[in-house]
């Protein structure tokens, strides 16, 4: 059975995405779930993706909706303005995804159960947790590196969460407003490793449901050396800020 919210909207930041958005709204939408949402965020995409989410805005009566930004400024930075707009539409549940269609849709409706049931505050679509996985297209390399990634990321902040780079993830509404979303400043992915760590800092209660993470379908992926950089930094940042009580985590 899904979990029925007033609202849930799926916050979808894109940047070159043109092919991969209709796959991902046409399989969110086939999910038949409830009051769910979808809010495009475009930066400005050179390729027409914001045309296409105009296009998807006017066949989906009232279900998607975009939010065109001039430029390209970062994931963390269209997620926050995602989700603010998404909190400002009072939205219960707030789900954060992909476009690349590399989170699978099918994982949604176990997430929302977990919200209603559980009392989970963020459930997180886990590659690490048991009956999760990654691309069979990875090379070894990197796995090992998303892998080496997560333990580096959990050993510096203690986070007690298998999958700490995760961006596929379900808040409810409150959760947000508590850990103080216009706040938040990282960027790019360690905008995932800032806000999990927020939710331990403020004693969310989390929980991992186990996903299979696919490979991008169409287009490139956005990561650069400067987020490689920033990433790498940003957990030693937050190390160093005051520490408050770690967050209930279960996996399930």
């Amino acid at each position: 059975m899904t979990a029925v919210f007033p609202k849930i909207t799926v916050v979808v930041p894109t940047y070159n995405e043109r092919e991969n958005l209709p796959v991902l709204v046409a399989q969110l939408q086939a999910l038949s779930i409830p009051n769910l949402h979808v809010l495009v965020v475009d930066d400005n995409s050179p390729d027409g993706t914001g045309s296409v989410a105009e296009q998807l805005v006017s066949e989906s009566k009232g279900t998607v909706s975009v939010l065109h930004r001039k430029e390209k400024d970062g994931l963390g930075r269209a997620y926050v303005a995602g989700m603010t707009q998404a909190l400002a539409s009072d939205s219960d549940v707030v789900i954060q995804m992909d476009a690349d269609l590399s989170h699978p849709v099918s994982a949604i409706p176990t997430m929302l159960e977990r919200i209603r049931t559980s009392g989970a505050e963020l459930v997180i679509g886990s590659r690490y947790v048991d009956g999760g996985s990654t691309a069979a297209e990875w090379p070894w390399h990197r796995k090992a590196l998303s892998a080496w990634a997560n333990f580096y990321v959990g050993a510096i902040l203690s986070l007690k969460v298998k999958d700490a780079t995760a961006g596929f993830k379900a808040w409810t509404a409150n959760a947000l407003k508590e850990i103080d979303l216009p706040s938040v400043r990282s960027d790019g992915y360690s905008f995932q490793v800032e806000m999990n760590y927020r939710a331990a800092r403020h004693s969310l209660k989390i929980m991992e449901v186990p996903i299979r993470f696919e490979e991008r379908v169409e287009g490139a992926s956005k990561m650069d050396l400067r987020e490689q950089l920033e990433s790498a930094l940003t957990p030693w940042k937050l190390r160093f800020q005051k520490a408050e009580a770690p967050a209930r985590v279960t996996a399930s």
